[in-house]
């Protein structure tokens, strides 16, 4: 029996020897490649993490100390160690194991994530929470990548942090972008072994009691060795922490004691890591981009990366490309979703004219907003579910200054398998409420390279949204520029009285029960503005509507339909279709999709029945 099937818990690593700790590490790193390979998900940074979610296992009293995960793709080993091994087949499966923490998962579990930068916010709230129950020497623990990192919400927990005492928060930054080499390797462990003998703290307090002008020497002398031997951790020494590293993250035998020893410190701890993504499996070290998040695959094989048809984002990228070419004005931003947003080919080609701000989608917006007001061109490409971040921006600093801003938002709709956390349902509810604001969703490939075209030369802020999904096309060749109007469009025209007014993709499932029922079809386009004369001039023979869409039904493009409608004081019978009110969480895309009844059989099945 391997010693994996014997951890049901982690109170059950309590009696290993560090030698069946790191027989354990491979055991756990065979059974996550076999595992990820079979359910497809997040490998590169789940390989680089097993040595670590060991040793806080081994140290830390679960689920009484709190332990949160930034992000959280990497808690798949946290997972199997916390009772959930023989469920990790389901990972990322309707009713199955989520990709990400989840508390209604398990007591493990203190905090659900998925976007980043919220960890240590979220422990240093726990941490308060303990001090004022009267929870002295719980531990409350963050654990941060070094992209995410780059989110301002860290240091802005991390200033707060600074300023409280009596509380015990360790911040450990898992560096997954820099080696660890011997020499720096063996220094860091003798100047860890140093503290842990109590001198760095000991002297602390000695301090306290030498003559005020010897202190402030003894500060001076402090700070500039500091600098010289340590300058990674000025800026958290700063900011209130005590700070060790960098340390070899794949090494137990230094993992274990360090975590001990800013244990039993308790107060304010900043442990700095080093590990490598995709550790151990050599295709996923040498290319953790895209292994970062994968589908089935063979691991003999690695990830076949041959393409069939084209998606929407990659039609995103060959139009920012085409574009960018005409006009030397357009500028690209994302927050670190070059690869995600279709944009590795364009900062290759475009070095000068590409910004990746890292995880900043604040900062991102605002950017663009100051690209805009020296009459530049900014396309912010960013997921719908990312670009909630950064809604005062948009509101305040891009639509309330009328500013010439283009977002193409990707991921909008349902995600599958990264369930609610990265659903994009959303983004026409909290878009179409915002002044000045054009939002466009294209029902195929050319639409939506013309409506990208007219939102860009529209002069004001707008939006394009579209899913992940195929668009239906294996050449780009073909596709054009040319902008479109702004207005709807009559696929079909019927004689039935009833018309389907279509936001987006689904369009393409309407056309069998648009010809069967002789109800006829528009491509609305746009939600705003809304085509207003394709609407009433509708009014005329049709007494019965049906909105589709692929996201929100509160708030989305049925209910501007309705409410226009409304106004009007006209009373047609209207019915909406899209996405209920409620979280929706991971699973095969489409499976989710058809239970929703947003099928093709689906949406036949709930028209015929509505107006049967």
């Amino acid at each position: 029996m391997q010693l994996l099937d014997q951890i049901q818990m982690p109170s059950d690593l309590d009696g290993l020897t560090l030698d069946e700790l790191n027989i354990l590490s491979k055991e756990l790193h065979a059974f996550l490649l076999e595992t990820v390979s079979t359910t497809g998900g997040h490998l590169s940074s789940n390989l680089g993490t097993i040595e670590l979610t060991l040793a806080l296992h081994k140290v830390f009293d679960l689920p009484n100390d709190k332990l949160v995960w930034d992000v959280g793709h990497q808690a798949y080993a946290h997972k199997i160690l916390t009772g959930r091994k023989e469920r990790m087949s389901t990972l990322r499966q309707k009713n199955g194991l989520s990709g990400f923490p989840k508390r209604t998962e398990s007591e493990y579990d203190e905090f659900g994530t998925g976007h980043s930068s919220t960890s240590v916010s979220a422990a240093l709230g726990m941490a308060i929470a303990g001090q004022y129950l009267g929870l002295s020497d719980r531990q409350h623990i963050a654990v941060i990548g070094d992209g995410a990192m780059t989110g301002g919400m860290v240091f802005e927990a991390l200033n707060h942090a600074g300023d409280l005492k009596g509380i015990n928060l360790l911040v450990i930054l898992n560096d997954n972008e820099m080696s660890i080499s011997k020499p720096v390797g063996a220094l860091n462990r003798h100047l860890l072994q140093l503290s842990s003998a109590g001198f760095y703290k000991n002297a602390k307090e000695i301090a306290y009691r030498m003559p005020a002008p010897l202190v402030n020497f003894t500060r001076k002398v402090k700070d500039q060795l500091k600098s010289l031997v340590d300058p990674q951790g000025i800026l958290f020494e700063t900011l209130g922490f005590n700070y060790y590293g960098p340390i070899d993250g794949h090494d137990l035998s230094t993992l274990i004691p360090a975590l001990e020893h800013v244990r039993s410190l308790g107060g304010l701890q900043f442990l700095h890591v080093v590990t490598k993504k995709g550790r151990g499996y050599k295709l996923a070290e040498n290319n953790s981009v895209l292994y970062h998040g994968v589908g089935r695959f063979d691991v003999s094989q690695g990830v076949d990366t041959k393409e069939g048809a084209l998606n929407y984002t990659q039609v995103f990228s060959h139009w920012i490309e085409t574009m960018a070419q005409q006009d030397t004005q357009l500028m690209a931003i994302t927050p670190a979703m070059k690869e995600g947003s279709g944009l590795v080919n364009f900062a290759k080609n475009f070095p000068d004219r590409f910004f990746d701000v890292s995880i900043a989608e604040q900062h991102s917006v605002t950017f663009a907003a100051g690209l805009a007001c020296d009459q530049l061109k900014p396309v912010v490409a960013i997921y719908s579910t990312f670009l909630q971040r950064a809604y005062d921006q948009l509101i305040h600093d891009v639509a309330l200054q009328d500013l010439d801003v283009t977002f193409a938002i990707d991921r909008a709709g349902l995600v599958g398998p990264d369930g609610a956390t990265h659903a994009g349902n959303y983004d026409v509810a909290y878009l179409r409420c915002i002044p000045n604001m054009l939002i466009a969703t294209p029902s195929d490939a050319q639409e939506m390279m013309g409506l990208l075209t007219t939102c860009y030369e529209y002069n004001g802020p707008a939006a394009v949204r579209y899913p992940r999904t195929k668009a239906g096309i294996h050449d780009l060749t073909h596709l054009s520029l040319e902008s479109l109007p702004m207005k709807s469009k009559m696929v079909r025209e019927g004689q039935s009285g009833l018309a389907i007014l279509a936001f987006g993709p689904l369009l393409q499932l309407l056309h069998g029960i648009s010809d069967e029922m002789d109800i006829t079809l528009i491509d609305m386009r746009f939600v705003k503005p809304l085509d207003e004369e394709m609407l009433k001039s509708l009014l005329v023979q049709h007494t019965r509507f049906v909105t589709v869409e692929d996201s929100a039904i509160e708030g989305g493009a049925g209910q501007a339909v309705a409410s226009y409608f409304n106004q009007l004081g006209a009373c047609p019978q209207i019915r909406h279709i899209g996405l209920p009110d409620r979280f929706i969480h991971q699973g095969d895309r489409d499976l989710l999709m058809s239970e929703l009844g947003l099928d093709e059989k689906g949406l036949r099945a709930t028209i015929k029945s509505m107006f049967s």
